[in-house]
């Protein structure tokens, strides 16, 4: 089984506003740094993306895929690959937490895997990458909007 990397953040704003953000897949390009094109294919039965295509740009990792996303109740997304041209897994999730004081802890888990030979070290540094632009850009991004 393949490692996954993992972070969290606090963000000063409800689980809803955050996961508002989170669910906004066609404003990704606008805070992710990494994603550059976003365009949900699919909805499930509540309307929630459940098939998405991204064009990534994480410096090692470049590719055009497709990923299946399953919400769990209000506070958690995930999502495994669906196609790929370059990569051979793409998973993780979001989890929210509530804080007091209105805060959200957020917690990223990312396991990439590339079709390429590439060593493990350097999967690990891109993932961590890309959680960490991630939760920091979703964090600017939900504060600004919600403040």
């Amino acid at each position: 089984m393949a490692e996954h990397t993992s972070s969290s953040i606090t963000i000063e704003a409800a689980p809803a506003d955050v996961m508002a953000v989170i669910a906004d897949f066609a404003r990704y390009p606008e805070w992710t740094g990494e994603v550059k094109e976003a365009e949900v294919l699919a909805t499930d039965a509540e309307g929630r993306a459940a098939k998405v295509r991204l064009l990534l740009d994480a410096g090692a990792i470049k590719d055009d895929h497709t990923l299946a996303y399953s919400w769990k109740g209000a506070d958690e997304v995930s999502w495994t690959l669906d196609k790929s041209q370059m990569l051979r897994q793409l998973d993780g999730s979001y989890r929210l937490a509530p804080l007091e004081g209105g805060r959200t802890e957020v917690t990223y888990q990312l396991t990439v895997d590339v079709k390429i030979p590439m060593l493990g070290m350097i999967k690990r540094k891109a993932e961590k990458v890309i959680i960490d632009r991630a939760l920091a850009g979703l964090k600017k991004r939900v504060e600004a909007t919600s403040s």
